[in-house]
């Protein structure tokens, strides 16, 4: 893996500290060849052995190891960022910022299948195919990509049971049991009520999925299984669009494999559309 790719989806787990190193890292990655350990703590105020420490909780030895994997990502042109692209472009100024968005939700959505290695994602397919009942809530823009994926298991035959409001979902998973599933989604992780809701569901032995970002949050310590998203950007406006972006490939990567690996799923989604089209044609 990327050095550089590895320090961005790493930087939701870091320290303040270690978020600052990682942040300059990544703005100033063509530049290190010239920097010593030293001289980089003297540009961040901070102690030299904080970069030594960064760079071995990285995997490497030290600061000279990882001088040099970042300097070979950069002639590989892994570090190529937003302002190269929009250079390269010289033409009307919406195709640059169409090609920057690209190339961030491109990052977002490579970092976010990094840090969710296969077998947990072959787990979690599995888990919601053998399902009895997979029960669904998401709380405000959460409830979006929450809505999306209860009908998307709707139309290849899965039954899901679809709430935005926590207090009919404590009702509706009262019956719940060991052959059940409960997807929480929640991008920060930190809703009491969801919190609550997942204890009390694990509580029946049902198997509890939470859907968040990529940082230490009390939902995931309910989880059985954690689905994570890492996308970042300074822009307030841009950030959640990456979140976004990057949420709906990995549910649309276990929908792809509901659908090839469960029998009979395909041709249930092809009746299920027939019948939509038949309603809306009439």
């Amino acid at each position: 893996m990327s050095p550089l790719l590895k320090i961005r989806s790493e930087r939701d787990q870091m320290s303040a500290i270690e978020r600052r190193i990682a942040d300059y890292l990544l703005e100033n990655a063509h530049l290190l060849r010239d920097y010593s350990s030293q001289q980089l703590a003297n540009a961040l105020g901070i102690s030299q052995s904080s970069v030594v420490k960064f760079s071995q909780k990285l995997g490497f030895k030290g600061y000279p190891d990882l001088k040099y994997s970042i300097g070979e990502a950069v002639a590989r042109g892994d570090a190529q960022d937003e302002g190269a692209v929009a250079e390269a472009i010289d033409t009307d100024p919406h195709v640059a910022l169409a090609e920057r968005l690209w190339h961030a939700k491109t990052r977002a959505e490579e970092e976010t299948r990094l840090i969710n290695p296969p077998e947990r994602i072959e787990a979690i397919a599995e888990a919601v195919q053998n399902a009895r009942r997979v029960f669904i809530i998401g709380l405000g823009e959460d409830g979006i990509p929450a809505r999306a994926l209860a009908l998307k298991l709707a139309m290849i035959g899965i039954l899901g049971v679809h709430h935005f409001d926590p207090v009919l979902m404590t009702a509706s998973t009262a019956s719940a049991n060991a052959q059940d599933v409960l997807l929480v989604f929640s991008e920060f992780g930190k809703q009491t009520v969801l919190c609550h809701l997942a204890r009390s569901f694990a509580a029946t032995g049902g198997k509890v999925v939470s859907v968040t970002r990529h940082t230490p949050n009390p939902l995931r310590a309910h989880a059985d299984y954690a689905l994570l998203v890492s996308a970042h950007d300074e822009r307030a406006h841009i950030e959640p669009l990456l979140y976004q972006s990057a949420l709906q490939q990995l549910l649309d990567l276990i929908f792809i494999l509901l659908c090839e690996h469960g029998q009979g799923r395909l041709s249930q989604l092809d009746s299920s559309a027939e019948r939509i089209q038949d309603m809306l044609d009439t």
